[in-house]
């Protein structure tokens, strides 16, 4: 079996995840480097929410693996907690997983403007209370060898070169 290689991309609602995925999916392309991008939300969005049963992981074991028979052997991921759930997440992965953790940061300001040009009324209230919320969980329990990155005055471009700084991706695409 291939070795596989993740960047998880987590932080609170309105850091700018899916933003830099979307950036270092465009430098990834333009760089002829093969990789996919999962916007983990979307593999266990239901209601009522299916944490119990761990679907996301599921999910994932299944559309890695055919992301893996088709020859893909990088991934970006991105969900709020993937930096706390890494170990599970790579184990779904299956075979050997070199996993790179970056957790995403900004100021309550930062996140009030970009949550608001989103969302309206009861909704952005509701996504402000619980970012904040999930900003102090993530601080306090993600583990020490996840990579902390500030996003606040950075184009999601500059988040997607610093990311792609902290893996070893362009340097194993030269070689």
């Amino acid at each position: 079996m291939a070795h596989s290689q993740v960047i998880f991309i987590g932080g609170r609602s309105g850091v700018g995840k899916s933003a830099a995925a979307f950036a270092l999916h465009d430098v990834l392309s333009n760089l002829d480097i093969q990789h996919a991008v999962i916007e983990g939300d979307t593999l266990d969005l239901a209601h009522p929410a299916p944490w119990r049963q761990r679907l996301a992981e599921r999910n994932l074991a299944v559309v890695w693996a055919n992301y893996r028979e088709a020859g893909y052997q990088r991934l970006i991921y991105t969900n709020t907690v993937s930096v706390l759930e890494a170990d599970a997440l790579t184990a779904a992965m299956g075979g050997p997983v070199e996993a790179t953790s970056v957790l995403l940061r900004a100021s309550s300001l930062v996140v009030a403007s970009r949550l608001g040009a989103r969302e309206r009324g009861e909704s952005l209230d509701r996504h402000l209370t619980s970012s904040a919320k999930m900003a102090d969980h993530l601080d306090q329990a993600t583990p020490k060898r996840a990579h902390r990155l500030e996003t606040d005055g950075l184009s999601p471009a500059d988040v997607a070169a610093r990311i792609l700084a902290l893996s070893d991706w362009r340097q194993r695409a030269a070689t």
